[in-house]
């Protein structure tokens, strides 16, 4: 039974409907206050809640110390069944655009994205020598409209006589769209988990921003000091960097005036002093011989700690003690999770000391071991793969060692870079040599990739294992594969198109595998998830941690990161928790691959410091 949540003007809209789409009773309006209490009352009879997206009614009700439990979320589920393959012969699908294909996920409200972006410490007048990859938040939409007239099953379209422009979104409508999509797909069950999955990511990623992941800013501004220097004066770089912008100087005889965070400045320097650097990549800078490459190189490390996790980082994203990631469940392509800002999935080693337990608390980190491929060998159904990664006797098998005792290669280097190859498409180098190899050895699983990588390059459209489908190569692409079959075509054309042709290749191979581990990690959290509030809260005699209710007394997800989770709990119930991790990543193989004999194991850390469980 869905619960379908609707703003109906400063009130809300409260309506009952079948799993088959059916209304069920009378809508009900309630006052937007009294909308915690109505959740919670009807939580104990397991309703699916159902909105237009999580993060415009989730963070409230946790707020309020309401959890639920389950939802459906319609702005991902509705990206999902217009895309994916399962449903293309669908109603829905088939429909034209509609204002649910134009919603962008909405930030958590109150979070940093919501106030302003953090900017990187720069002087002023410098630039950006090197690229941070900061997403930008998506600009906060505005509150749905009151709820659209009676439509038909497409859900979401514009009423007669409104414009684009004053399109409303009618939840109920929408609802009943999907579920007749679903009916009518290929394959409902796979579909239904992933949109149960997706939307159960989303439930979990906005307790992860309530909650918050424990930060220590005194230990983080330790780091920084004995990295950097005191903390600088605003507009001015900390004392290492200066000194190494005076040995960069100094090592290119260049003026006092060059400024080392200015992309073009430097590589003119650099080139009028004969180093002979194209770039500022490191990889490139390694390879030259010259007095400036050591400080430019420890410069580069220093200045990304700085700009991307440095003081203004600490006082926007962690100034309570909480870091809160803002996540984009679905924000990638494959499914994976993206982040709008604190670099949340690029958290780097050397700030992790400042992630420490509440007192009477500890962590538990996850994270599963060769993921990718031992989702490759489930997902082609190839047993003596799979076999490689099994575990012996009760003990976790490193699945690369375990394709070398095979025989099909000699070092578990060629056997990881011949698995990486084969699943992103490398073809130099050591990748190649060995490839044929693997092909041989374990032929279901290379030969599905190969597929994928053939399908992608007629632009055909390739499916994870739960229905998530890639998009179709854009009309750039076909007008430059159509250019070189024109009677004029030159040499160029054609080696434009056959390596577009290639590139399109090697995202489709790559995106059935990636996109079903993203797919085996929702379900992982979302076990995860459900597994913990079983286990209640802890004892009395247990120090409440400092998370805000309701996760001061019980363990709670904090962190997730591909194929990595972190857990805060109480001390006592590290053990348990550790235990019900491990259980929810085999609950996850289970749901995506039956019972073939495919192995997920886990390296597990129970401890006080996110950096110790790293090592």
């Amino acid at each position: 039974m869905h619960t379908v949540i609707s703003r109906e003007g400063s009130d809300i809209g409260l309506r009952s409907v079948s799993d088959s789409g059916a209304p069920a009773g009378e809508p009900r309006i309630v006052e937007a206050s009294r909308l915690a209490h109505e959740v919670a009352a009807h939580e104990p009879s397991h309703v699916r809640w159902t909105w237009d997206d999580t993060n415009n009614w989730y963070p409230a009700l946790l707020a309020d110390s309401v959890r639920v439990d389950r939802a459906h979320d319609l702005r991902l589920a509705h990206a999902v069944l217009r895309r994916s393959a399962l449903a293309a012969h669908t109603a829905l699908a088939e429909a034209g655009p509609t204002a649910w294909d134009r919603l962008a996920p909405v930030p958590p409200p109150g979070g940093p994205t919501a106030a302003a972006l953090v900017r990187p410490e720069r002087h002023p007048g410098s630039e950006p020598l090197f690229d941070l990859g900061e997403i930008s938040a998506p600009a906060p939409r505005s509150e749905p409209a009151r709820g659209a007239r009676d439509e038909a099953a497409r859900g979401g379209t514009h009423a007669p006589g409104e414009g684009p422009g004053d399109e409303s979104l009618d939840p109920a409508a929408e609802l009943a769209a999907q579920l007749v999509a679903l009916k009518d797909s290929t394959d409902a069950g796979r579909l239904r988990l992933l949109l149960a999955a997706e939307s159960a990511g989303a439930l979990a990623a906005a307790e992860m921003h309530h909650a918050g992941l424990p930060w220590r800013g005194d230990i983080h501004d330790e780091i920084l000091t004995e990295a950097l220097g005191p903390r600088p004066r605003p507009g001015a770089r900390p004392a290492k960097l200066e000194d190494l912008a005076n040995r960069i100087r100094e090592a290119l005889d260049a003026p006092p005036t060059l400024n080392p965070d200015s992309h073009p400045d430097l590589l003119r320097a650099m080139e009028y002093a004969g180093v002979g650097a194209r770039s500022l990549r490191k990889w490139e800078l390694e390879k030259l011989d010259h007095p400036v490459i050591a400080p430019l190189l420890e410069y580069k490390g220093l200045y990304r700690l700085y700009t991307a996790n440095g003081w203004n980082w600490l006082d926007t994203w962690a100034p309570d003690g909480r870091f809160r990631m803002e996540y984009v469940v679905g924000g990638v392509v494959t499914g994976r999770w993206a982040s709008t800002g604190g670099g949340a999935l690029q958290l780097p080693h050397n700030v992790r000391r400042a992630v420490v337990a509440d007192p009477g608390w500890t962590f538990v980190v996850a994270d599963a071991a060769q993921l990718e491929p031992r989702v490759l060998a489930a997902l082609a159904r190839d047993e003596r793969m799979a076999a490689a990664g099994r575990s012996k006797d009760g003990a976790s098998t490193d699945m690369y060692a375990g394709i070398v005792a095979t025989g099909a290669v000699d070092s578990r280097e060629h056997a990881k870079v011949g698995m990486l190859g084969a699943m992103y498409g490398g073809t130099t180098g050591v990748s190649a040599q060995v490839l044929p190899r693997l092909a041989r050895a374990f032929p279901q699983a290379i030969d599905l990739v190969e597929r994928a990588a053939r399908a992608g390059e007629r632009g055909e459209v390739v499916s994870t294992r739960l229905g998530r489908s890639s998009p179709r190569p854009g009309e750039s692409w076909a007008a430059v594969q159509g250019s070189a079959f024109d009677e004029d075509a030159g040499a160029d054309a054609q080696s434009r198109a056959r390596s577009q042709t290639r590139s399109w290749g090697r995202f489709t191979r790559n995106f059935v595998v990636q996109g079903t581990a993203a797919e085996w990690a929702l379900c992982w959290i979302a076990s995860i998830r459900r597994r913990l509030w079983a286990l209640g809260e802890a004892t009395d005699s247990a120090q409440p941690g400092l998370a805000p209710a309701p996760f001061d007394r019980r363990p709670h997800l904090v962190f997730f990161l591909h194929d990595e989770v972190v857990v805060h709990a109480p001390a006592a119930l590290g053990d348990v928790v550790a235990q019900e991790v491990r259980a929810a990543a085999e609950e996850a193989g289970r749901l995506l691959f039956g019972d073939f004999p495919v192995d997920f194991p886990l390296s597990v850390a129970v401890t006080e410091s996110y950096a110790d469980a790293k090592g």
